[in-house]
């Protein structure tokens, strides 16, 4: 056990060592710069890298991010699309109602919202269920367009979205008004298509559904310059 320690204890000493080292050369080559180069270097180095505000919160100067502030997520899909893919409108709207719940924005669950939808077939507006789980923002993914391959082809896959993303605001006396629209139109992989050979379309769809619910995200909590770099292939 005390070899142990004294392992864990020379390790803590390196990588301590080694981070100084980072930082001592990180600054040297900020203070051969020229001008606000240095302190945005220097910047960087003790605040991490500068965000991006969520498009809602700029749009609107409001947030979802405060405590207290409940969101629900219901996507519509057009009916061609669900003969294509069963079950796409809750698939969307689980998965991005988990992408803003994992980035602090608390959310009605998908399941419980899914259940409402089923035992209320005939509504119509996203506001009830705002209202039937008191919620302070519905979002509203309109879907116009979904495929997983590139053109017509059955062997490359490359996802696309074409979508309108709404916010419906609803007050303390249930007053329900659209505040934020945003259109989305997003492939993934960004650059090129991936073979089919090299993963099941299930898997695929599975990482792109991932990806978008990323993208749509983004227009709610910070993001930071180059979160897209890996999504090129």
């Amino acid at each position: 056990m005390q070899n142990l320690n004294e392992d864990n204890n020379k390790s803590r000493r390196k990588f301590s060592i080694t981070r100084l080292r980072f930082l001592l050369v990180a600054f040297a080559i900020s203070f051969s710069l020229a001008g606000c180069q240095q302190f945005v270097i220097i910047s960087y180095l003790l605040h991490g890298p500068p965000s991006i505000e969520p498009d809602f919160d700029a749009e609107t100067g409001e947030s979802m991010s405060i405590p207290d502030v409940t969101v629900a997520v219901v996507c519509f899909a057009p009916t061609e699309l669900k003969w294509k893919f069963p079950q796409l409108d809750e698939q969307v709207a689980t998965h991005v109602s988990f992408r803003l719940g994992q980035n602090h924005i608390t959310m009605i669950h998908p399941d419980y919202v899914k259940a409402w939808i089923d035992e209320h077939p005939d509504w119509e507006k996203a506001e009830e269920i705002g209202e039937a789980f008191k919620a302070d923002y519905v979002i509203e993914i309109e879907l116009a367009d979904f495929s997983l391959h590139e053109g017509t082809s059955t062997t490359l896959f490359r996802g696309r979205t074409e979508a309108y993303v709404h916010v419906v605001k609803i007050d303390e006396d249930g007053y329900a008004d659209r505040i934020f629209t945003k259109e989305v139109d997003f492939s993934f992989p960004t650059r090129v298509p991936r073979s089919s050979y090299d993963q099941s379309q299930t898997a695929f769809q599975k990482e792109y559904l991932s990806r978008l619910s990323e993208k749509i995200g983004w227009m709610f909590y910070d993001r930071f310059h180059g979160d897209m770099i890996g999504w090129a292939n």
